[in-house]
């Protein structure tokens, strides 16, 4: 076939992360009470860009966009479903992983992006099940390979059918000459536990383990034979079912399209707006808090549904984050801010604390932590601006702690101020499992104990200061020149030297299998998947499906 480069920086069209059941190509959503079926059937000819087809349930970014939206409604729109089967639509094939000849056209920057928000996916059904109820079986009834295999990981089971033939595997080192990137290194061998020697063997060939030995080395929970495979995985899933704390008789939220303006300032929704500075290669972000409480109860919030100010502004903030990483990759730094009234945050907090046992409030919460998780893997740089007017308090404040700098107007009249709720203390985590202001202090009791026993206070920029809250608090007569400064020079340092910087510094020194993940695997395979050995001329990855025999340069380095 012709291939056809994927111009990233003279993009096509920008990606829209925005979509619907009835608008997917790629995967099939059923409902049969508490089991959901996630179906996938890939149209060849649906890439999201071109100059590729789509084979052997091979997917690109455009799959797991559907993915993810489909993760989300079933979250929100179907509470009573407690598990969700991964199943293939195509006979004999499970998913071949990511298409290869998509990962040949691209730019490295368009792969990267692409690995990042798959990682971002498979993490979210992991999240789903320990924070939501749900769990997850991939009935692998065909060939599951490479990112296939790596989907398959991310579920609480995996069935592998028993047909002689269907088997698991992760190619990419003997065929393409990468790591597989979303996930699977770190997963079999932190999630699955699979012996070193297995999983050296299993990584270096090609064609993968089946039957009775895939058990055996723990790389699926189950093979069944092909006559009693259905059978086997609905009695699984009525199984896992009844683990599960998800209620049966409540009515599932709508997730109605989100709107927002697009002009060639930037994008604008009602409680997010981001302003975009393109010479000066970097954007604002300001998230706005409602003018009012609104819902108090339960019964309220569930009657206010997707409107309710928290999951929308957390949506918003999403699909910003996910614009701006994937359309504008040289706008380098992001500027962040509120706007609104902190008691507001604050009191809005307390309801969501008070009532996180409410199964809609519950999974609210899930959208604010996986999307603040997500600014905090972001390769930008982060400073937090706060100023009067502004409302980092609580849920907000976290923007701020995400942030690698934060910026504090030392006002006359102290009328700046910062809050703490309870949810700034274990409730939004970060991927490393901690919250971040014990991330902050690399969980020192004395500080962070400090910190806790101002929990619903409102703080001047001496008293944030003195806590260690924000790096900086100049005067009315620095603020102008010391934030253009900070700007200025960040913004002229190396996009690639900084990116290594900020994701050393995020994390410290406590790592999970999600920090493995994004930190250690995103980086090796960063290198890898510029170096000649895999996408030089005669690279394994540009020669896959030639013919042709791969020239390795042998230096190890």
């Amino acid at each position: 076939m012709e291939a056809v480069a994927i111009k990233q920086d003279a993009q096509i069209e920008p990606v829209d992360y925005r979509t619907e059941p009835s608008r997917y190509k790629h995967w099939k959503l059923g409902f049969d009470g508490e089991v959901a079926t996630l179906t996938l059937d890939i149209d060849e000819d649906g890439g999201i860009r071109p100059g590729y087809k789509l084979k052997l349930n091979s997917y690109d970014l455009g799959v797991d966009i559907e993915l993810h939206d489909a993760l989300q409604r079933i979250r929100f729109e179907h509470p009573e479903v407690r598990t969700v089967v991964f199943t293939s639509g195509k006979a004999k094939i499970f998913c071949s992983g990511a298409n290869i000849y998509m990962l040949g056209v691209s730019t490295h920057a368009w792969k990267v992006n692409f690995c990042k928000f798959t990682n971002e996916t498979r993490n979210g059904i992991e999240d789903a099940s320990q924070y939501s109820g749900l769990k997850f079986i991939a009935a692998c009834n065909g060939t599951t390979a490479g990112g296939g295999y790596e989907l398959a990981l991310a579920c609480d089971e995996i069935v592998l059918v028993d047909d002689r033939n269907s088997a698991v595997s992760l190619p990419e080192v003997p065929l393409l000459g990468v790591l597989p990137g979303t996930g699977g290194l770190t997963r079999v061998t932190d999630k699955r536990k699979v012996r070193r020697d297995h999983a050296d063997i299993f990584c270096t060939i090609s064609e993968g383990v089946r039957g009775s030995r895939a058990k055996d080395w723990k790389l699926v929970d189950d093979v069944v034979k092909q006559q009693q495979f259905g059978e086997h995985v609905a009695a699984r899933a009525k199984e896992l079912a009844r683990q599960s704390n998800r209620p049966l008789g409540a009515k599932g939220v709508p997730l109605p399209r989100l709107e927002r303006m697009e002009d060639d300032k930037g994008y604008h929704y009602e409680f997010v707006d981001v302003a975009i500075d393109a010479a000066g290669r970097s954007a604002t972000l300001t998230v706005r808090a409602p003018a009012a409480v609104g819902a108090r109860s339960a019964a309220e919030i569930e009657a206010q549904g997707a409107a309710w100010w928290p999951l929308k502004m957390a949506r918003e903030l999403d699909d910003a984050i996910l614009n701006l990483r994937t359309n504008h990759l040289d706008v380098g730094l992001w500027q962040l801010r509120t706007a609104g009234d902190a008691k507001v945050v604050l009191e809005i907090d307390g309801i969501i604390a008070a009532n996180q046992d409410n199964w809609f409030v519950r999974e609210t919460l899930g959208m604010l932590r996986r999307t603040l998780a997500r600014i905090d893997v972001s390769s930008r740089s982060l400073y937090a601006l706060i100023e009067p007017g502004s409302c980092f308090a609580g849920t907000l404040l976290e923007i701020a702690l995400a942030a690698d700098r934060s910026y504090m107007l030392d006002t006359p009249d102290a009328e700046n101020r910062i809050g703490l709720s309870a949810l700034n203390f274990g409730a939004l985590p970060m991927v490393n499992g901690l919250s971040r202001i014990a991330a902050r202090f690399y969980e020192d009791e004395a500080q962070v104990g400090a910190v806790k026993a101002k929990e619903g206070s409102l703080l001047t920029p001496a008293e944030a200061f003195e806590l260690g809250l924000v790096t900086s608090i100049p005067d009315d007569l620095d603020w102008a020149d010391e934030i253009r400064i900070a700007i200025e020079e960040r913004v002229a340092l190396s996009p690639d030297a900084l990116t290594g910087l900020e994701a050393n510094l995020r994390f410290g020194i406590t790592e999970t299998m999600n920090t493995r993940i994004f930190g250690r695997l995103s980086a090796w395979q960063n290198w890898i998947f510029i170096r000649p050995n895999a996408v030089g001329a005669n690279g394994a990855l540009k020669l896959f499906g030639s013919g042709k025999k791969a020239q390795f340069d042998w230096d190890r380095v």
